[in-house]
C-alpha cells in the first residue's frame, strides 16, 4: 500500500525561509558564538605563540642537564628545576589522590546527614583559596614545624592546592555511573563496598583520571605555594638530607629568572615556561590515551 500525498500538497512549503524572524536570529546567535569564541581562543593562540616562539629558540640539550648559572654567566640549565618539579608533584599526588578520591566516594556512596554537606562546602571554600594564602598556611604548618624549607613542603602544600579539584572531578565522575549498575550489582548479591570498589570505580576511572590530569597541571604551574615552602635552590635535589632542604622547581625558576636584568637568564626563563606548557600537554595526551582505551 503507497501514500498518497493530498492533492492541495505544496513542496515549497517544506522550504525554510531564509528572510524569517526565527532563522534571522539564528543566524544572529551562531555569529555571537563564534565571535565569542574568537575572542576567547585569539589570547590563548597569541600567548601560546609568542611561548613557543621565545622558548624554542632558548632551547638546547645543554638546559636540561645543567644546573642553574649565576649572573652575567653565560650557558646554563634548569636540570634540576625539572628534577624538583616532579618530585614536589609527585609527593603532592600521593598525598592528594588517595585523600581526594576517598573523599569523593564517600560523599557519591555513603554519605549521610550533614556532614557531606559540610565537606562540599569546605571543598568549594578550599578551591577558592588564593594559592598564596595556602602557601603561608604550609610554611606555618611545614616550615616552622621542621625548621628548613624542603621539597617535602612544597609537595604538602600543593596537595592541598589540588585536593579540591580532585574531591571535585571525582565526585562528578562517580555520579556519571548509572545507579542501574549499582542495582545489578546488588541484585547478584554484592555488597556495597564491593559493588563500589569493583563495579562502580573501576567505571569512573576515565573520568577521574582526566580530574588527576587536570590536577597535575595546576600544581605543575604553581609559584607561590613554592616560594613560601620550596624556595629555590642552585643544586641538584640532595636524596641523602631525605630532600629535607630548599628545592628547585620550573615554575620559582621561571619567576626568578624573568625578573632579573640578564639576558641570559631571561632566555632560560622562556625556555623552562615552554618545558611547562609542554609536559601539561603530554599529561594531557597520556589522559585522552587511556581514558579512549578504557571507553572501547
Amino acid at each position: 500500500m503507497t501514500y498518497q500525498f493530498p492533492t492541495d500538497f505544496d513542496p515549497s512549503e517544506l522550504k525554510i525561509n531564509s528572510k524569517s524572524p526565527r532563522t534571522l536570529f539564528g543566524f544572529i546567535m551562531n555569529g555571537i558564538t563564534f565571535l565569542f569564541i574568537g575572542i576567547a581562543v585569539v589570547p590563548l593562540f597569541a600567548i601560546v605563540s609568542y611561548l613557543l616562539f621565545k622558548g624554542i629558540g632558548s632551547l638546547s640539550p645543554s638546559v636540561f642537564t645543567e644546573l642553574p648559572p649565576p649572573p652575567l654567566v653565560p650557558g646554563g640549565g634548569f636540570g634540576n628545576a625539572i628534577v624538583g618539579t616532579f618530585i614536589m608533584v609527585g609527593i603532592a599526588l600521593c598525598i592528594s589522590v588517595p585523600i581526594g578520591v576517598m573523599t569523593a566516594i564517600y560523599l557519591s556512596e555513603f554519605s549521610k546527614g550533614q556532614l557531606p554537606e559540610i565537606v562540599r562546602f569546605a571543598t568549594n571554600v578550599l578551591n577558592g583559596v588564593p594559592s598564596v594564602i595556602v602557601g603561608v598556611f604550609a610554611f606555618a604548618a611545614f616550615v616552622l614545624t621542621t625548621g628548613t624549607y624542603s621539597a617535602w613542603a612544597g609537595g604538602f602544600a600543593l596537595s592541598v592546592v589540588i585536593m579540591p579539584i580532585i574531591i571535585s572531578t571525582s565526585y562528578e565522575a562517580l555520579k556519571l555511573v548509572p545507579k542501574e549498575v549499582r542495582d545489578a550489582s546488588i541484585g547478584i548479591g554484592a555488597n556495597d563496598y564491593q559493588t563500589v570498589l569493583q563495579v562502580v570505580l573501576p567505571a569512573a576511572i576515565p573520568p577521574i583520571l582526566t580530574g588527576i590530569t587536570l590536577a597535575t597541571a595546576r600544581a605543575a604551574g604553581e609559584t607561590a605555594p613554592l616560594l613560601f615552602t620550596a624556595l629555590f635552590s642552585q643544586f641538584w635535589p640532595n636524596f641523602d638530607t631525605k630532600l629535607m632542604e630548599p628545592t628547585a622547581s620550573l615554575a620559582v625558576l621561571v619567576y626568578n629568572f624573568a625578573i632579573v636584568p640578564f639576558a641570559n637568564q631571561n632566555n632560560l626563563s622562556w625556555a623552562a615556561a615552554f618545558v611547562i606548557v609542554m609536559l601539561v600537554l603530554i599529561a594531557n595526551i597520556i589522559a585522552r590515551v587511556v581514558t579512549a582505551k578504557r571507553q572501547y
